[in-house]
Formats: C-alpha cells, structure tokens, sequence
C-alpha cells in the first residue's frame, strides 16, 4: 500500500511538471532542424512555418540547417536532443524512406520521435535545362528512352526527393539513366540552370520561380490534376506514364518523450501557421498548399508515416538502392 502510495505521488508529481511546463512553454528561443542545405525546398518551408509558429508561441524559432546523409545526420541530432519543445524538427518523405535506404540508422524513424503534424504536399515537376532538346513531354519521353545513354538526371543526393522521383521516373520510362548526385538542391538546380546536367525531379517549392523565369524547361507536374501555380504545365499521367504521381510530404517533429502539453501546444502552433494568410500565399505561390486541419495534428502524423514506410520499402529494395 505503502510502495503504491509512493508511485502515485511520483506520478502525479510528473504530471503537475509537465502540466507546469506548458503552461510557461516556451521561455527561450526553439531551433527547427532542417537535415538539409539552406535555401532548398524543405528549408524553405520550415522557414515559413516556423515564422509564423514564433509569432504564435511568442518566441522566435530559428532554423538550424544540418545536412548530409539524406537527411539522416540531422534526424540523428534530434533524436538525441533533450525532450523539452526546444528542438523541433522539420523533414519530407525521406524520414519514410531512411529505414529503407540505409542499412545502419542510430535512431527508430517512428520511435524516436513524437510527431507534431504534417504540414504540406509539396508536387514534383519534371525539368530539363533550357535547351534539352524536346519540346513536349511526350517527345522527352521518346528521347530519353532513345538516349538513354547519353541523357543525364540530377539529384540532391541519396534519399532526397529527387532521387526517390527519379527512381520512380527512371522505372516508369525502363530506362536507367547516368545519375549525377549532388550534397543538396542548391547545386544541382545550379548544374541544370548552367546546362552541365539534363534532367531533374524537384519540388514546386524549387522549380516554380526558374520555370516561370524560363531558365529551365517544364514537361510535367506528378499530381492527379494540374496545378494552379502552373496552369499550362500537364500532368505525367497525362503525358503518357499512367497513374505517375508522388508528391514530397514534411512533417514536423519534437525528440521522444517530449511532453504531451508541450507537443499539444506545438501542434496548435502548426495549425495557426497553415491557417495564416501569409503562409498560405507563399505556399500557393510555390505551388502547393498546407494540409487539411485534421492532418497537422499527432496522430494523423504518426498513422501516415508508418504507412509511407511501408509504401517505400518494397520500392527501394526492388530498385536495390542502400547505402550504409
């Protein structure tokens, strides 16, 4: 009785902590994680959010980019960060696809985090540099496919979204293409823009302000239906690769064990910034949109990456991509 006693103290004591910790959550500045170069796709959405997501919780939320290793190098750090709201962690479709892709990960995907709640669908574009040849997507396909030695793709390196959209496309088309993998966006976009690489699949987020400047050529979007950002740009699946879409979801992250009124308050945060007007501008202007209210939230993160794992897997073993 006397032990029972004891534990429900202790208990109820580490509930009034954590109860007292929301309540004055947050008194410092929070540093957002971004596992990749500044000035990409993803950092530029943890940008937008987390300005926003600052003025909610009334502190300022700066962005720490931590690159390399697709993304892992700084999903490890956050793995390892005090559970305390203080280190938050934003990352796309590659926090799916890591367990796939790399054989020796110092942390759980789902385990050693607490999720906050998806943020945005980010399309894909197909793009070429300015003078590749075709003018259309069906005759890029005919080319590719009739030079297909000769023609090369860019990516942002192992487990970035353009590699998994290129090993989609590379698998569609049946072609295997000389790849050209770059440590972040930035450079890659850099070698399409000065005509040193072929082709790239990238992110509305990246390509939209290029294809609209004319200094890349577009030849398709990968969603269901064309994109108010880009009225005339056509669908894949429309040019002749059925049924080809993907699109490069992020999410927002606290370490595990982060305190449930912490996350509850983060995750209210999220949702304030996709409802604000600003971000939700930006965002269209990028050629996406934020999530449905009901998606930033928890649960909803927890259930949908635990499906995209199992959507990934069989992909990337099958295209026997794995990196230690």
């Amino acid at each position: 009785m006397k032990l029972k006693t004891i534990c429900t103290a202790a208990c109820m004591a580490l509930l009034a902590s954590g109860l007292a910790q929301a309540q004055n959550y947050p008194t410092k500045t929070i540093t957002m994680i971004v596992p990749f170069a500044a000035g990409g796709p993803t950092d530029t959405v943890a940008r937008l959010v987390a300005q926003s997501m600052g003025t909610t919780l009334k502190q300022q939320i700066i962005v720490e980019n931590v690159g390399g290793a697709g993304g892992t190098i700084g999903a490890a750090r956050v793995a390892k960060a005090a559970p305390d709201g203080y280190t938050l962690f934003l990352h796309h479709i590659g926090q799916s696809t890591a367990p796939a892709l790399y054989r020796k990960l110092t942390y759980n995907a789902i385990d050693s985090f607490e999720p906050i709640g998806l943020v945005t669908d980010v399309p894909m574009t197909i793009v070429a540099r300015k003078d590749f040849p075709a003018k259309d997507a069906k005759e890029m396909l005919a080319y590719v496919k009739a030079n297909k030695d000769k023609v090369t793709y860019a990516n942002a390196g192992l487990g970035s979204a353009s590699h998994l959209c290129g090993m989609l496309l590379q698998s569609a088309m049946g072609v295997d293409l000389t790849t050209v993998a770059y440590k972040g966006t930035g450079p890659a976009m850099n070698d399409l823009l000065g005509g040193q690489v072929d082709l790239m699949c990238d992110q509305t987020t990246n390509t939209t302000s290029q294809i609209k400047s004319g200094k890349i050529k577009v030849y398709g979007v990968t969603t269901k239906a064309p994109l108010a950002a880009l009225p005339n740009v056509p669908t894949m699946s429309s040019a002749g690769l059925p049924n080809f879409e993907i699109a490069v979801w992020h999410a927002l992250y606290a370490p595990k064990g982060t305190p449930k009124p912490v996350v509850d308050a983060l995750s209210n945060a999220l949702r304030a910034a996709l409802k604000d007007p600003t971000v939700k501008q930006r965002f269209a202007d990028l050629g996406t949109e934020p999530v449905a209210d009901e998606r930033a939230r928890p649960e909803a993160l927890r259930t949908y990456l635990k499906s995209e794992i199992d959507r990934w897997g069989p992909i990337i073993k099958k295209a026997g991509t794995f990196a230690d």
